[in-house]
């Protein structure tokens, strides 16, 4: 028996087309989470009634013709809004992405052989039941990604399905049928013509998926496509102690070392891309990485900002990516430091960053380098609780009062602030406003 419970304002919908004359069910997305157990996020509604009809027929409601051109027609029931689409037949793709037309149709089996894979092109209502032409329901219980039909056809009309298929099979563990398989790699070239935009979203789902290194690994060759700096990455050993795994690999194990947010994970995709290109051998043949922190942190502002993420998204990341070899030795002076260039916040999303860096690493110095960071934390609740100076903001005086003392140049200002702060971080000075003051004065004696 399905496990499939309708929400009363969904199964208003349905019966309201039904008492018209009108086949209706909830279809995709939220077919296939209920039958997961899943609680969908938002149930789409598809019907045998052409858009005219379904205005009529929710003539007491409030509608939105938003997208009525392509069958869709929003009906707002209380605080919700739900969609209701005619079944469609999709025309000719031209672009590798949308078709080139519509057209209604009042067959939901026709409908539902346009869908991407087996286990999206599910249809249900109470009245009928579950209909199921391309074996969805199995697909589900093998654990399958399966595309409907022909899948370099699917793909070729949509080359984005390819990383909506990764992403569905991150997502849940699932793997991907072997003629879908084959045609992933085989188009994957298809996906240049897609937006930024939906690369990235399809990425983050991919990379927040609890299989995503499984992905990552099994289908490297389509993340080079879309990001070509991972692909120097493949097969590199890095012949050091501290690393068992090549340079990829060891990106993969650090995605799923840390929570699936979308930040964190990404940050630790590319985290380590740089380290080809910095990569030197000493005359024992052990490699180093100097300074791939920051060679890492300039390729991933450039990813980034390709595939269209935010400024804020870009500015954190490539933060977090700068600073993630930072090791902390127990000195609270330059955990201070720390804090003061990146924020409270970043410092702690540093820490996560630093301990799936570690987990992914060999066993070499592993139980030193947590210890070390796991007294970093220690101290970093020390040092917000005790609202200790780490930053301009959190000094006892500010730009006036400098000012004020008889230094008008701006550059000087801030050279002597930043002096302060450093007195004071390192212990040097109490963050105290008299205290500092006398230092100004000292100061301003020598500047004039």
């Amino acid at each position: 028996m399905l496990n499939i419970n309708i929400p009363d304002e969904v199964n208003f919908i349905l019966k309201k087309l039904n008492s018209r004359g009108f086949e209706a069910y909830i279809v995709g997305g939220c077919v296939r989470d209920s039958m997961m157990n899943i609680t969908p996020k938002d149930y789409d509604i598809c019907t045998s009634a052409v858009p005219e009809q379904i205005e009529s027929c929710f003539e007491d409601f409030k509608t939105l013709e938003v997208g009525k051109k392509h069958g869709t027609i929003s009906v707002i029931i209380g605080k919700n809004i739900y969609e209701i689409t005619t079944f469609r037949v999709d025309g000719e793709y031209l672009d590798s992405r949308h078709p080139q037309k519509v057209e209604f149709s009042r067959d939901v089996i026709t409908d539902l052989s346009r869908r991407d894979f087996t286990i999206n092109a599910m249809a249900y209502s109470e009245g009928s039941g579950l209909i199921d032409p391309f074996g969805g329901k199995a697909d589900l219980k093998d654990r399958l990604i399966k595309c409907v039909g022909s899948p370099e056809k699917r793909f070729s009309e949509d080359a984005l399905r390819i990383l909506r298929g990764l992403r569905f099979a991150s997502r849940f563990d699932f793997a991907l049928e072997q003629e879908t398989v084959n045609a992933v790699h085989a188009l994957k070239a298809s996906l240049n013509n897609i937006a930024a935009e939906r690369i990235r979203e399809e990425l983050i789902g991919i990379t927040a998926g609890e299989s995503a290194e499984r992905i990552l690994l099994e289908y490297r060759d389509v993340f080079a496509e879309i990001i070509p700096e991972l692909k120097p990455c493949f097969d590199f050993e890095q012949r050091t102690p501290h690393h068992y795994l090549d340079v990829y690999a060891h990106i993969a194990r650090t995605v799923c070392n840390i929570e699936p947010e979308p930040l964190l994970r990404i940050t630790m995709l590319l985290h380590d891309v740089g380290k080809p290109k910095v990569c030197t051998t000493d005359k024992n043949g052990r490699r180093h990485f100097k300074g791939h922190p920051l060679i890492s942190a300039q390729m991933a502002d450039d990813i980034l900002r390709r595939l269209r993420f935010p400024n804020d998204f870009i500015s954190d990341c490539v933060t977090l990516i700068e600073y993630h070899d930072v090791r902390f030795k127990g000195s609270k002076t330059a955990l201070k430091r720390v804090i003061g260039k990146i924020g409270e916040q970043n410092t702690q999303r540093l820490f996560k960053i630093q301990r799936a860096d570690i987990l992914a690493q060999s066993d070499y110095r592993r139980e030193q380098k947590l210890n070390d960071l796991n007294s970093a934390e220690i101290q970093f609740e020390e040092i917000i609780k005790n609202n200790e100076c780490c930053s301009l903001k959190q000094l006892s005086i500010s730009g006036e009062d400098v000012k004020s003392l008889g230094i008008a140049e701006g550059k000087e200002i801030g050279n002597i602030l930043n002096e302060l702060l450093e007195k004071v971080i390192s212990g040097e000075v109490e963050n105290d406003r008299e205290e500092l003051i006398k230092i100004i004065i000292l100061l301003s004696n020598k500047i004039l």
